[in-house]
């Protein structure tokens, strides 16, 4: 399931239909998740879709809006909190701060280096 996370981010995915996928209840997938990754499916949908969102504003050929949509986040407003949880700076900021800060660096090394944090 985590693979189908990670293959399917920008698709509209919930709880209830990742569990149907696996033959399980939404609260028994969600429990077995925590307890194997640390972090609810939710969370973990998030932090890959915010991550993909690092990478498509480092391009910076793409607007903030159209970044939330890409990775398939339904609301500006949510993607723009969670982004800014995760990461420490809006969207926007982020997208000023990283134009051409990686440049030069392998593709391998720069995702390493920008993965979100989750910040608590």
């Amino acid at each position: 399931m985590r693979d189908r996370i990670d293959r399917e981010y920008a698709k509209p995915l919930n709880v209830e239909e990742l569990a149907r996928g696996v033959h399980m209840s939404a609260g028994r997938l969600s429990r077995e998740f925590r307890a194997a990754y640390g972090e609810p499916v939710y969370s973990y949908l998030m932090t890959r879709r915010i991550e993909r969102a690092m990478t498509l504003l480092r391009r910076g050929d793409m607007s903030v809006t159209d970044v939330c949509f890409e990775v398939g986040c339904g609301s500006l407003g949510t993607f723009s909190n969670r982004f800014k949880e995760l990461v420490g700076m809006s969207p926007s900021e982020y997208k000023a701060a990283a134009a051409g800060s990686l440049s030069g660096i392998p593709p391998c090394v720069a995702k390493r280096v920008s993965r979100p944090v989750r910040n608590r």
